[in-house]
């Protein structure tokens, strides 16, 4: 009791009642994002695409006027969404119209191995069931049913580009805004700067990996001869936005082609050449060089997407490593007494902060 007495008249609490309100703290405000995924989600990407294109108002800005600039970008993120979602319904119309064409194939080869099976003395009920469950109408159903359900975003889509269009609208006065913030936060301000920084470069080596691996792609495919490599080329660029695992929904689509048009040959060989490109690059080096340009370790970007995934659905696999870095600036960037943990983030040693107007000391006289 004279601890507790001797506790409260400290004004603090015991370590395990503040651990045990910061985590019941935590499960609220996940719950919460998790209820309003429909929304957050929308306005986060929305938010990461005007941070996108700011750099190019700004450069636009001093050469045009205002009103221009800002048309200029909302175009573009116009451009970036739409072609984005074109890119995406086209490869899986393309997928799930091919697919009724190798109805036959899919049948002798689904005859082949019941038949193989049959002979390795497994019993009969069950190559029966291993043979019904190779439904070739199943994947074609699924495919139509993923085409139906993109097409009930079209009132999401309408949303978004609702909302990027005031996103970007207000772009243009927020630096103002945040210099004005950092008379009184300067903390603060600096880490959402370095939010923005950091999701750029992301994106930046993203797209540039993904521009690699979608080539050597293109090309593997076309000496392979897999039906439509450009289409699956341009699928392996744009999952390459999700980070380590984005590789294996890329290699669905032109493995099971290769398998339905030339056997398991070509379907081991397609599953070779993507491990060996896609693998090695897109979960060996770009997780190390995204960590080491943004600040975030190879394991906590992993985590991260399985955590956002889980909490905003697929638009928080694509946008996994930038919330990280929100949550980081707010948490523990903007933080004094908390920015211990970035090297243990980072997986690197702290960087030495930068003076701030405040800590500036000045000349004597």
């Amino acid at each position: 009791m004279s601890v507790a007495r001797s506790t409260l008249r400290s004004g603090g609490l015991p370590r395990i009642l503040t651990v045990l309100l910061g985590t019941a703290a935590a499960v609220v405000t996940v719950g919460g994002i998790h209820a309003a995924r429909g929304i957050l989600g929308p306005t986060f990407l929305a938010l990461v695409l005007t941070i996108v294109v700011h750099p190019v108002r700004q450069r636009l800005a001093r050469r045009l006027p205002d009103w221009l600039a800002t048309t200029i970008c909302v175009a573009l993120v116009y451009l970036i969404i739409v072609g984005l979602a074109l890119s995406i319904v086209v490869a899986i119309a393309r997928f799930g119209a091919l697919i009724p064409t190798y109805a036959d194939d899919a049948d002798e080869l689904v005859n082949n191995v019941t038949s193989r099976l049959h002979d390795l003395g497994v019993d009969a009920d069950a190559v029966h069931k291993i043979g019904s469950s190779f439904d070739l109408s199943q994947l074609a159903d699924l495919v139509a049913g993923v085409l139906s359900g993109i097409a009930g975003l079209a009132s999401s889509l309408f949303f978004l580009l609702t909302l990027c269009l005031f996103v970007t609208l207000d772009g243009g006065a927020f630096p103002d805004r945040l210099r004005e913030a950092a008379a009184t936060r300067p903390r603060l301000v600096e880490a959402l700067s370095g939010f923005a920084v950091g999701t750029r470069r992301y994106l930046l080596v993203s797209t540039v990996f993904g521009a690699i691996v979608a080539v050597l792609d293109t090309i593997a495919l076309y000496l392979l001869g897999v039906p439509l490599p450009l289409l699956w080329g341009l699928l392996a660029f744009l999952t390459n936005y999700i980070p380590n695992i984005g590789f294996v929904i890329g290699l669905v689509p032109p493995a099971v082609l290769a398998l339905l048009d030339s056997g398991a040959g070509l379907m081991l060989a397609v599953i070779a050449v993507y491990c060996v490109l896609n693998l090695i690059i897109q979960s060996g080096i770009q997780p190390k060089v995204v960590g080491d340009s943004v600040g975030l370790s190879t394991t906590l970007t992993f985590l991260s997407l399985v955590f956002w995934s889980w909490i905003i659905g697929p638009v928080g696999a694509i946008l996994a490593v930038p919330l990280s870095l929100l949550v980081r600036a707010l948490l523990v960037d903007a933080d004094p007494a908390i920015r211990w943990l970035t090297p243990v983030i980072a997986n690197r040693g702290e960087e030495p902060p930068e003076p701030t107007p405040q800590t500036v000391s000045r000349p004597e006289s």
